[in-house]
């Protein structure tokens, strides 16, 4: 599962919308961080609306920098996503923008300058997005959302902790959501948007509003 594959629904993209791509990241020789590959894989198995494509993208995150360009309309990321929550804690980030921290692979300014091109973050991902988007004119995605889980051990080691393997149900369970919401959306009057950065319980639709500190284990 360390090179990158993907699969697409052979029905291709609806005539109302543009193409969906989800992409796992993540390194799994590092423990949890194989979080984002774990799930995309268990998503190839799921049936997918049209025109959803699926990628486990691994540790190439300029190669998918570069994919993002390719015409998608939106976007879902999962990866292993650090942010001070108890270890399972699955969290949806939507209309996700680049913090780019010192630690996401990216220079703090965003000008594309890779740290370390063997392991991007979301972060790290889409701030070189953003600069190779004004570099070559390419047009980046419509909606980019970002489902992650709160690891428990980055170590060395290949396999998820019990908290993490846990969560990974949940979070193909949000993903499925996310894509019917893009679905409803396309159609006239629909609002399938969702709340930024909402931490999510492991059953149960995601919060509709903006979040508070208060996080769910699944």
């Amino acid at each position: 599962m360390t090179a990158a594959s993907s699969t697409s629904n052979p029905a291709g993209a609806p005539a109302s919308g543009g193409r969906t791509l989800v992409a796992g990241l993540g390194n799994i020789f590092l423990g949890d961080d194989g979080f984002g590959v774990t799930a995309v894989h268990r998503l190839m198995r799921q049936d997918l609306p049209p025109g959803v494509e699926t990628a486990d993208v691994g540790v190439r995150g300029v190669h998918l920098a570069y994919q993002l360009l390719d015409g998608y309309d939106t976007v879902v990321l999962l990866d292993a996503t650090a942010r001070g929550g108890t270890p399972g804690t699955v969290y949806l980030v939507e209309d996700a923008e680049p913090e780019a921290p010192a630690s996401s692979g990216v220079s703090a300014a965003g000008a594309g300058a890779v740290i370390d091109g063997h392991r991007m973050t979301p972060d790290a991902v889409l701030a070189l997005l953003a600069t190779l988007s004004a570099g070559t004119g390419g047009r980046r995605p419509r909606r980019i959302a970002v489902v992650g889980c709160e690891p428990a051990c980055l170590d060395e080691g290949i396999g998820l902790s019990d908290a993490v393997a846990a969560a990974v149900d949940p979070a193909v369970d949000t993903v499925l959501r996310l894509l019917a919401d893009a679905a409803a959306a396309r159609r006239p009057g629909a609002d399938g948007a969702i709340g930024a950065g909402a931490a999510l319980p492991p059953t149960g639709r995601p919060q509709r509003r903006r979040p508070t500190d208060k996080e769910l284990q699944p």
